[in-house]
């Protein structure tokens, strides 16, 4: 899975980067030892079609319960009964689809 970040950054030589209230030096042998502004942030995130839908899925995440209740006491009741059955063929259909979703 990748990301495609795109951005319209100007050439190096273009960027200026000055403190408020002062030039940062020109010159190739000036004094250097104060710190200059950084750069106004003039980029852009655009966030593609995967991106979005991974966020829609966090969104619904996180406002369901972590933890079926309902589900839990019924798998225990059936475990302390013995009527809890186990079906391989489901088990593997799972596996397999949850290969192809992240494969």
């Amino acid at each position: 899975m990748s990301q495609k970040i795109e951005g319209s950054l100007p050439p190096p030589a273009v960027r200026s980067t000055t403190q408020v209230g002062r030039t940062a030096p020109a010159a190739a042998g000036a004094d250097r030892s104060e710190p200059v502004e950084a750069t106004r942030a003039g980029d852009s995130l655009r966030l593609t079609g995967e991106a979005t839908g991974l966020q829609a899925l966090q969104r619904e995440l996180s406002t369901a319960p972590a933890i079926d209740a309902q589900r839990v006491a019924e798998v225990r009741q059936a475990l302390e009964n013995g009527t809890y059955k186990i079906d391989p063929a489901r088990i593997a259909d799972r596996m397999i689809e949850m290969d192809r979703q992240f494969g």
